[in-house]
């Protein structure tokens, strides 16, 4: 399966786009009606407004036909286009078109926004280290994580992780729950789940080597510097060989490519999500009836 075709499995549910539609529209659209232009022939064309990856086409798409209109995709999540490049087009009636235009656009705007950022940072950590990964987290707007993954994927990212369910991740915030001694706690998770790797967040080099003594598979190192990483990683890793290590914490484009050059296999970051959107022109029209 190729990495484009991912995002047609991951299409936000209907029942969440439904939702979306509805917080815009719960009843009637006033405007619409009281010109009485409900049901005259329309067409929509979508052209972004500056060179870019789009992302979100799919479900943009999909709002679009869930109002009765017609839709032709000329891309998918992940394409590259230049100004003016056409997106998609649809027909349909004047207030299915308008009930759904600007959920459809906010879609495409928001997910290509975080697929741009997405992409600028897997070329930095590329330029510093080739083969490191940029991992996004977790930390999207709620209601937004079929959308905001798979702009990330068309970005070039991966998930560092999908939810609390996928994969052990042990935070401080866990460990002040557990006895000053927190091994046996760390030895009952190895066994908790034993097809699943552990991975722990440090936040000092004497953390650090404590949780690589544990036995801990992914070693997460949060604020550290990339000068430290530089130091850290050959000492970890000559205990542990097969020890991945990432960064995270304040990582994003502009320090990816130093972080990647320290050594670190994966960059852990939720910088894409937030942004600016990138700009898709919704052009409006009158249908010859």
């Amino acid at each position: 399966m190729s990495a484009k075709d991912v995002f047609k499995i991951m299409r936000t549910p209907d029942t969440v786009l439904e939702a979306w539609l509805r917080d815009d529209c719960p009843f009637e659209d006033l405007t619409s009606a009281g010109l009485g232009i409900e049901r005259v022939p329309g067409r929509l064309e979508a052209r972004v407004k500056a060179p870019g990856l789009v992302a979100g086409t799919a479900d943009a798409a999909r709002i679009l036909e869930m109002a009765g209109a017609k839709v032709r995709l000329h891309v998918r999540d992940g394409d590259r286009l230049d100004t003016k490049g056409l997106v998609l087009e649809a027909e349909g009636e004047a207030g299915e078109l308008h009930q759904t235009v600007k959920v459809a656009q906010c879609v495409m705007e928001y997910a290509s926004g975080i697929a741009n950022r997405t992409a600028e940072m897997v070329a930095a950590a590329e330029r510093g280290r080739p083969g490191c990964r940029v991992g996004l987290t977790r930390k999207h707007m709620p209601g937004t994580k079929y959308l905001s993954a798979a702009a990330a994927l068309a970005g070039g990212g991966i998930m560092h992780r999908w939810g609390l369910s996928d994969s052990i991740l042990v935070f401080d915030q866990h460990r002040v729950f557990t006895e000053d001694d927190w091994a046996p706690a760390f030895a009952r998770l190895k066994s908790f789940s034993p097809e699943r790797k552990v991975a722990a967040e440090a936040d000092g080099v004497e953390e650090a080597m404590r949780l690589v003594d544990l036995g801990v598979d992914i070693l997460q190192c949060e604020r550290f510097t990339p000068e430290g990483l530089a130091e850290l990683i050959p000492q970890v890793k000559a205990k542990n060989p097969q020890l991945v290590v990432s960064a995270a914490g304040g990582v994003q484009a502009a320090n990816a490519e130093a972080y990647a050059r320290a050594g670190c296999d994966l960059l852990v970051t939720s910088w894409p999500y937030f942004g600016k959107p990138f700009d898709v022109k919704m052009i409006l029209s009158r249908r010859p009836e």
